[in-house]
């Protein structure tokens, strides 16, 4: 294996706090504390940057991505302080991408303008629904009328960069239920909308105690159907599976996952990936889960409970993971630039195009409509041999 060129680097930074646990939600996410350690854990993040620090290798930041929990429960001070901590530890691009996710129940005005001053220039609001009886059922703090406020204040305040997260496939939802809500995002006009389904996650409150009223498989079909037509006809790009995005307005940080790019990972429970200089070689890392070890951890060898190279035989299969998410799929030569691999040598590549799950045109790869509807089917065919037997890749 040929050593690549380093692709680019992003910095995801997590803040695992939320006013309360939804019942959906699998994400590394805890109750607030009465307290909320804002100073400890600004100190904690950047002694975690610190002993990665070399995972950079010279390179810029092109995107920062605060994540959560609900990263909005910090001061616009803290998030300052953290910025400006990574700014004396890494170069930044001119155009660097900072977003930072927001709950609509904990939105104020001046915070926006804090966040703004600070360098945040992307918000993400967990919206989900402006249906209020759908956003009981899922257990959200704040109702339809304040997710109209939130981003009111957001855009009052100066943000032009905006994502809206929207669920379907909620309780009792019909496709005209599910195309209301999305009108009203709509009305809002935000740059940028991530529409997914509600799915029953391992080790959450619903797969314990599902809801019993979910669509079914047509009704979720019809459901998406129909939102995707009313997106694309508004102008929106579905750039990946979930994400449509106006012109010029997709994510640079979650294009960088998905085109195998490199980022670095700050907080409890955050995960890395990064590719060595000098010959090319694929690391993934995580740290301690649970706030307070990692409070305990943070800038020591037992902060990382994870640490491992990446077998090249995986390479294929992790690059598709991401890269076949997007709907316009890769130039073959980034597949090349990524892993030091040649795409038409590879038998999973091979398989693939044979049985007409993906396409090549003029050196670009993507996956057929075929390939892009059943995705699942179409990633096994790049998992190691080994690993085939018990595959299976959630969308």
């Amino acid at each position: 294996m040929s050593a690549p060129a380093l692709p680019p680097l992003s910095l995801y930074v997590h803040l695992p706090w939320c006013v309360r646990k939804c019942p959906y939600c699998d994400f590394n996410s805890h109750q607030r504390p009465a307290l909320l350690p804002e100073v400890a854990y600004t100190r904690a993040l950047l002694a975690d940057l610190d002993q990665d620090l070399p995972q950079a290798q010279g390179r810029p930041l092109e995107s920062i991505f605060f994540g959560g929990g609900t990263p909005s429960l910090f001061s616009a001070a803290a998030i300052a302080a953290i910025l400006d901590g990574v700014r004396a530890r890494l170069p930044l691009a001119s155009d660097c991408e900072i977003t930072l996710e927001t709950n609509p129940g904990s939105a104020e005005f001046d915070r926006f303008e804090g966040y703004l001053a600070a360098g945040v220039n992307r918000l993400s609001f967990g919206v989900q629904s402006f249906d209020d009886a759908m956003l009981k059922r899922l257990g959200r703090i704040h109702d339809g009328s304040q997710a109209l406020r939130a981003f009111e204040l957001a855009r009052a305040a100066g943000v032009d960069n905006i994502n809206l997260d929207l669920m379907y496939g909620l309780p009792t939802q019909t496709p005209k239920g599910a195309l209301q809500d999305l009108e009203q995002a709509l009305l809002l006009a935000p740059e940028h909308l991530s529409h997914y389904q509600l799915t029953l996650e391992p080790q959450t409150v619903f797969a314990r105690y599902p809801p019993q009223d979910l669509p079914d498989e047509d009704a979720l079909e019809n459901i998406l159907d129909a939102c995707q037509a009313r997106l694309l006809e508004t102008g929106f790009e579905q750039y990946e599976v979930s994400a449509y995005a106006r012109p010029g307005r997709r994510s640079r940080h979650n294009l960088n996952y998905w085109q195998y790019g490199d980022y670095i990972g700050i907080g409890a429970g955050a995960h890395a990936k990064w590719t060595e200089a000098s010959d090319g070689r694929v690391h993934r890392q995580a740290k301690q889960r649970t706030p307070t070890l990692y409070l305990q951890s943070a800038g020591t060898p037992s902060s990382r409970v994870d640490e491992r190279q990446i077998d090249p035989s995986e390479l294929p299969f992790e690059f598709m993971l991401n890269a076949l998410r997007l709907r316009e799929g890769f130039d073959d030569s980034v597949f090349t630039a990524r892993t030091g691999l040649e795409l038409v040598r590879d038998p999973g590549y091979q398989r693939a195009l044979a049985d007409g799950l993906i396409e090549r045109q003029h050196g670009s790869s993507r996956a057929s409509d075929l390939g892009y509807r059943f995705l699942n089917d179409t990633l096994t065919r790049f998992l190691p041999a080994e690993r085939l037997s018990a595959a299976f890749v959630r969308n």
